[in-house]
């Protein structure tokens, strides 16, 4: 073709630590000769090609050694050890800072704001048949948080058949349905949901599940007078009102 150079190509390959670089030039007019402005840029880009692995090991190392220098430098300075914060307390304290919560439930840090990972949480239902009584629940959350959930409990002893008399929980979102998309604030709304609305459908507490079906308004007359302290069948619940 006139006026092109259609195979005037350079090929040019450097390897270093599996590094290749290569640099075809085609298309170019045959009238001009290769600009010596490209030919430098291209020399240097081969040039830092050849140096750029190594470069990023080399700061890899100095980023280690300049946080072993300030772990040191904290030890020496008579204070405890820095612990680092696991994934899991990240997470666990972005869930906390982003709490929306009604004022029927309370949560609470026993152990102080250096353990974030076990806390309680206090529900108050203000409808239902549950209303008017205060019941607390331990969370107790894995370093691998969000993909595992939290492990709750019911610390009050309650006549509920989706809570057995051990505080053992049955709430979907804590079992086959939990996704590391949830977070505490879904599974405070999910409890607080099982005293305004318990399932005997999918029960923990058999005998109160059967009442609930056959018989809601002795289910009713059972969850009173347990909350009030006394004696359901055999079972005697301490008063949480």
């Amino acid at each position: 073709m006139k006026g092109f150079l259609w195979e005037n190509s350079a090929r040019k390959k450097v390897s270093s630590c599996g590094l290749r670089v290569q640099c075809c030039l085609r298309c170019l007019p045959a009238a001009k000769p290769l600009p010596n402005l490209f030919l430098l840029h291209l020399l240097l880009f081969s040039i830092s090609a050849l140096f750029s692995t190594q470069r990023c090991r080399t700061m890899i190392k100095l980023f280690k050694v300049k946080e072993k220098q300030r772990e040191q430098a904290e030890n020496a300075s008579g204070g405890p050890p820095v612990k680092k914060q696991s994934a899991g307390e990240l997470r666990l304290h972005k869930d906390i800072s982003e709490l929306n919560l009604p004022t029927s439930c309370v949560i609470r840090f026993p152990n102080g704001k250096d353990d974030l990972m076990n806390f309680e949480v206090s529900i108050q239902p203000d409808d239902g048949y549950y209303m008017g009584g205060t019941f607390l629940f331990t969370f107790q959350v894995s370093p691998i948080y969000p993909h595992e959930a939290p492990k709750v409990k019911c610390k009050t002893k309650v006549y509920h058949p989706n809570i057995d008399l051990e505080g053992n929980v049955c709430l979907n979102i804590l079992r086959e349905d939990w996704k590391p998309v949830l977070n505490i604030n879904t599974v405070i709304y999910g409890l607080y949901h099982l005293f305004t609305e318990p399932n005997y459908e999918d029960p923990l507490n058999h005998e109160a599940a059967a009442v609930l079906r056959e018989n809601p308004k002795l289910f009713e007359s059972n969850v009173r007078r347990a909350m009030a302290g006394g004696y359901v069948g055999q079972t005697f619940f301490t008063r949480c009102m």
